[in-house]
C-alpha cells in the first residue's frame, strides 16, 4: 500500500512538472512567434500624417487570430493606418460600414483583414465577395488577400473579365471561400449557378463611386439580390456622389460612417502646372525627364490612341517606357502591370484605366500629359504618387484650352496647383529616411 501511495505521489509531482513545463513552453511560444517571422526590410521613408495620424493602436489589439497577425507583419505592416484603425474593429463587430478615405492610405488592408478574420476555413463555401471596378485592381487586391491569409487554410480566388471562364469555373469547384471579382464576371458565374452565394454573408465594395457609375449601371443591385438577407456590407469610396448615397440608403443597415476626408488630396503630393502649347508637350516632357529625380513615373493621356503615340515618342527619346490601356489583350495588360510593379521599367504611359487603387509604392512622379476634365479623375490620377503617406509630385501640362478646367478643379478639390518653378526641391518627392530610422541603423 505504501508503495502504491509513493508511486501515486511521484506521478502527481511528474504531472505537475509537465504541466508547468507546458505553461512555460506556451509562454515562450507566445513571446517568440514574432521572432520567427520573415519580415521584409523596414521602410524608413518619411511618412505624412495621412497615415501616421492615428490613436496609437496596434494590430494585436484587434484580437485577430495569430495566423492573420503573422501575415500582416510579414507584409511589413507595422501599425494600422487611420482608416484601418477606424474600420477594422467596427467591421469585426458585424456592422455595415461606409468609409471615406484618401487613396493610398491603407484601404485594402482595412477591409481584407476583417474579411479574412471572419472567414471559417472549415466551411467549403463562398463566404466573402470583394467587388472592384478594374481587372488590375482585382489582381492587386487578391494578391494582398493571399499574402495576409498565407498562414491560414483560407482559399482566395480572383475572377475578372478577359480571362478564361472555364478555368474560373474549375477553380470555384475547388471550394474557395473568398472571391475578388469585377462585376460582370461574378454576375456571369452567378447566372451559370457556379458561384453559389447563399452562404456569402460579407460583401465589400471598393471604389464604390466607380462601381455605382453608369459604366456598371444596376450591376450591384443584381449582385446583392443573390446574397442572403443577413449580410454585412463594407463600402469604401474616396468620393461620395449621389449614387453612393442612394445605394447606401437602399442597402446598408444603420451603417457606421467613417470620414477621413477633411481634404481630398494626399498631403505628400505637391502639385504643379506648366503652360505649354500642344506641340511643345513632348519637348517639355523630355526636359522633365532630364531634370527630375524619377524613381518611377506614371504619365496620363486622355485617349488610348494618344497613349500608344506618346509611348512611342518617349522610347524614341531614349527612355525606357511601357504603356497600358483598356483595349489591350488582358494577358498583355497583366504582364505590363506585373513588370512595372517589379521595377523593370521606369516610366508607364496609360489611360484612366490605371487611375483607381493601383498601388506602386515606387512611383514618386505623376505627369498629366493631357489634363483631365473631371475633378474626380484628377484626384485619382495624382493619387498614384505619394502612396501610403510617402512623398510625390504631380505635374500638369496645361494648354490654353485647359485653363478653365484647371481653375475649376482647384476650386472643387479645395487644393492649390502651383506654377512649376525652375528647380523643384528634391525634398518634396525624393524619398528620405527619417532620422529615427537613420539613427537606428547606425
Amino acid at each position: 500500500m505504501m508503495t502504491e501511495n509513493r508511486i501515486s505521489a511521484i506521478n502527481h509531482v511528474g504531472n505537475s512538472i509537465n504541466n508547468q513545463k507546458g505553461d512555460v513552453d506556451k509562454t515562450v511560444d507566445d513571446m517568440g512567434w514574432k521572432s520567427k517571422l520573415k519580415l521584409p526590410p523596414k521602410d524608413g521613408r518619411i511618412k505624412t500624417s495621412d497615415v501616421t495620424d492615428t490613436r496609437g493602436n496596434e494590430f494585436e489589439e484587434f484580437c485577430l487570430k495569430r495566423e492573420i497577425l503573422m501575415g500582416i507583419f510579414e507584409k511589413g505592416w507595422e501599425k494600422p493606418s487611420p482608416i484601418q484603425e477606424a474600420s477594422i474593429p467596427i467591421a469585426l463587430s458585424g456592422k455595415d460600414v461606409l468609409a471615406r478615405a484618401k487613396n493610398g492610405t491603407g484601404k485594402t488592408g482595412a477591409y481584407c483583414i476583417p474579411v479574412i478574420e471572419q472567414v471559417d476555413p472549415k466551411k467549403d463555401c463562398i463566404q466573402a465577395l470583394i467587388v472592384v471596378p478594374t481587372r488590375e485592381l482585382a489582381l492587386q487586391t487578391s494578391q494582398i488577400c493571399i499574402e495576409l491569409a498565407k498562414h491560414t487554410d483560407i482559399r482566395v480566388m480572383v475572377t475578372t473579365g478577359g480571362t478564361n471562364l472555364r478555368d474560373d469555373i474549375m477553380r470555384i469547384y475547388q471550394n474557395v471561400q473568398v472571391i475578388i471579382a469585377t462585376p460582370g464576371r461574378i454576375i456571369d458565374l452567378m447566372d451559370k449557378q457556379v458561384a453559389k452565394m447563399d452562404q456569402c454573408r460579407m460583401l465589400v465594395l471598393d471604389e464604390a463611386d466607380k462601381l455605382l457609375s453608369q459604366d456598371f449601371k444596376g450591376m450591384l443591385d443584381l449582385v446583392i439580390s443573390r446574397l442572403p438577407k443577413e449580410r454585412q456590407i463594407l463600402l469604401f469610396s474616396a468620393t461620395f456622389p449621389l449614387s453612393v448615397k442612394q445605394f447606401m440608403e437602399k442597402h446598408l443597415r444603420e451603417p457606421y460612417e467613417i470620414n477621413l476626408m477633411e481634404e481630398l488630396t494626399l498631403k505628400g503630393v505637391t502639385q504643379y502646372y506648366a503652360f505649354v502649347q500642344e506641340r511643345q508637350k513632348v519637348h517639355c516632357l523630355n526636359t522633365l525627364f532630364s531634370k527630375l529625380q524619377i524613381n518611377q513615373s506614371i504619365i496620363f493621356c486622355n485617349s488610348t490612341q494618344r497613349v500608344e503615340l506618346l509611348a512611342k515618342k518617349i522610347t524614341e527619346l531614349g527612355y525606357c517606357c511601357y504603356y497600358i490601356h483598356a483595349r489591350m489583350a488582358q494577358a498583355h495588360r497583366n504582364r505590363v502591370f506585373h513588370d512595372f510593379r517589379a521595377g523593370l521599367c521606369r516610366n508607364l504611359v496609360c489611360s484612366d484605366l490605371f487611375t483607381r487603387g493601383i498601388d506602386v509604392q515606387a512611383v514618386n512622379v505623376v505627369i498629366n500629359f493631357d489634363f483631365p476634365r473631371m475633378a474626380e479623375t484628377y484626384l485619382h490620377r495624382i493619387g498614384r504618387s505619394g502612396r501610403f503617406g510617402h512623398l510625390g509630385i504631380a505635374i500638369n501640362l496645361i494648354t490654353y484650352e485647359d485653363r478653365f478646367a484647371l481653375h475649376r478643379i482647384e476650386q472643387e478639390l479645395g487644393t492649390e496647383i502651383k506654377p512649376i518653378p525652375k528647380v523643384i526641391d528634391p525634398a518634396l518627392y525624393v524619398a528620405r529616411v527619417s532620422e529615427e530610422d537613420d539613427g537606428a541603423d547606425k
